[in-house]
């Protein structure tokens, strides 16, 4: 589950502070955001061969704030600290050749931005309702620097949460505790709000909704927490959750179904709605959903283990074939060798179920890597599963929970992905049911100094948008307006010494400098495109620098300053 947090001593948690304070070790060292970083995609290759494609697959990491899992590392960090702690897990991130950050905004019923609607969390700064001083937006704050590291980030929201037992201020009079009693209940040692409530539903989507208008974000992400899971009695016996009164309001309506069907019904039109909203909002952000890796025991037949959809409440697969996902993240949390949780055998029957091929993009516990005793794992088990997963996938992808493991880096963990399975760049994969508009290719102009080659990349307009969506108010692919086909990135391949560099770079920077040769001599050849915000790229333009631009410039002769 993405906000489990592994059992950490006094000593592991001044382990994430000091390796937040001291930064990455020397060979995990990013560059500054403002200079691409080109990779090479191929070696040896002729001058007149043609680049290779980008991979495609999604790279993500969890990023929790709840109880300060991975930032900030205590709550009331000095603003300039946080800002730095942000700072350095990006270009962790950006060093691995990640390529989105599901980053939490809504640890409970609280918010790690600027927000009307609930107050600022304890998570943030010690006290719920009071703000970071100096002022700042730390959401706005981490989708530039992310952007500026051609990184996606995906806003990820727990629905119903309420209070979590690590707080220790008082809740805010803005909170939900205190705004709306009646809906908060106390289950275990935290506050939940009731998810049988309809206000608490359309609370939520306000919510969401209020981030997706106001933040350039790339995803809205909720996690495995619907109804909660089940507490016990010291007994051992199930404690049922207190939502009593808000199901003999629905039979009094004339409602039918059995509490537990009720319940399913109540998580279920959440998903539904968010899906619908979000799209008529900003159509080319995707919206996922991480639930428990296991939908039901029995499916498929050898697994056993914990029932999501009896105990959570939580129909995953229908989501995933109703469409109201644009990507799953099923949690599989086991290794691939268990014998009745087999990660292989549970991501071959999520991807089975998947009759809309929409995206299946796993989550897998890197912090496992450091484990206490017999819970820990090799970092080889990792970069095992990133393998399996891309077997036979179309469009493959992991989200890793969570960032600690990344800043500890347990067993070379960073360095076994960043030299292995992710030592190239990938580009996220397409989502093409929400748009089919090839992106128009940018224009493309270059300039030369002393030996040195600079592009200037401006995009183009698209075409005016369509017809305003169907009839069932979900937007056509026809219909999606010019800002989805704007391109997020640019992409460019270059041609340097037999080989080809590639970069992926922010699209709102224009003015980009390019590899030269070892003997100073310019690139032979350059290519651009540029990739829109739903990952679908644009046709090449090509760029053969020249001195008077009539002529290319062989690869052993420099070019002077132009005038």
């Amino acid at each position: 589950m993405p906000n489990a947090r592994p059992g950490r001593s006094i000593a592991t948690a001044v382990g994430v502070a000091l390796a937040l304070w001291c930064g990455m070790a020397p060979s995990a060292t990013a560059q500054p955001a403002a200079t691409p970083r080109f990779v090479p995609i191929s070696s040896s290759a002729p001058n007149d061969s043609a680049p290779p494609p980008l991979e495609r697959e999604f790279r993500a990491v969890w990023v929790a704030t709840v109880d300060n899992i991975d930032w900030p590392s205590r709550p009331g960090l000095p603003v300039d600290s946080q800002k730095s702690e942000l700072r350095a897990l990006l270009d962790r991130a950006a060093f691995m050749r990640l390529n989105a950050i599901i980053f939490q905004v809504r640890p409970s019923a609280d918010a790690m931005y600027r927000s009307t609607l609930e107050p600022w969390s304890y998570f943030l700064t010690g006290h719920q309702g009071v703000g970071p001083d100096p002022a700042y937006d730390p959401l706005a704050y981490a989708v530039d620097e992310a952007h500026k590291r051609s990184l996606e980030l995906h806003a990820w929201f727990n629905p119903y949460r309420a209070r979590f037992p690590t707080e220790k201020s008082r809740a805010s009079t803005m909170h939900v505790s205190r705004q709306r009693p009646s809906v908060v209940k106390s289950y275990g040692k935290q506050l939940w709000m009731d998810p049988g409530e309809p206000w608490v539903r359309a609370q939520t989507t306000r919510v969401i909704l209020d981030v997706v208008r106001r933040y350039d974000i790339d995803g809205v992400h909720i996690d495995d927490y619907f109804y909660p899971y089940p507490e016990r009695t010291r007994r051992k016996r199930n404690i049922d959750f207190p939502d009593a009164g808000s199901f003999k309001r629905y039979r009094a309506r004339g409602g039918v179904d059995s509490r537990d069907d009720w319940r399913r019904d109540n998580v279920n039109r959440l998903v539904d709605t968010l899906y619908r909203e979000i799209k008529k909002t900003k159509a080319w952000v995707k919206f996922g959903v991480s639930p428990f890796g296991i939908w039901r025991p029995g499916y498929p037949e050898s697994v056993r283990g914990f029932d999501a959809y009896e105990k959570l409440y939580a129909d995953s697969r229908r989501w995933i074939n109703e469409g109201w996902v644009d990507y799953l993240t099923p949690q599989l949390y086991w290794k691939l060798s268990a014998p009745q949780q087999g990660y292989g055998q549970l991501l071959s029957w999520w991807r089975a179920e998947n009759t809309l091929a929409r995206h299946i993009w796993p989550g897998n516990y890197a912090n496992r890597v450091f484990g206490e005793g017999g819970t820990a794992w090799t970092a080889s088990e990792i970069v095992e599963q990133v393998r399996v997963t891309r077997e036979s996938a179309t469009s493959p992808g992991n989200v890793h929970f969570s960032m600690s493991a990344f800043l500890k880096d347990r067993d070379s963990l960073v360095e076994q992905l960043a030299d292995g399975p992710y030592a190239r760049p990938a580009l996220v994969p397409a989502s093409p049911w929400l748009s089919s508009d090839l992106p128009l290719p940018p224009r493309v102009t270059w300039s030369a100094r002393g030996g040195s080659v600079s592009l200037n990349i401006v995009s183009v307009d698209s075409a005016p948008a369509g017809d305003p969506g169907s009839a069932t108010g979900m937007p056509s692919a026809a219909s999606l307006p010019a800002a989805a086909r704007s391109p997020r990135w640019w992409m460019i391949r270059v041609y340097v010494d037999a080989n080809w560099l590639a970069a992926i770079i922010d699209a709102r920077q224009h003015d980009i400098p390019l590899p030269s040769s070892a003997d100073g001599s310019l690139p032979a050849r350059v290519l651009v495109t540029a990739i829109d915000r739903v990952g679908i790229e644009s046709q090449a333009v090509t760029v053969t620098p020249s001195c008077n631009g009539d002529r290319a410039v062989p690869p052993n002769e420099r070019c002077g300053a132009v005038p």
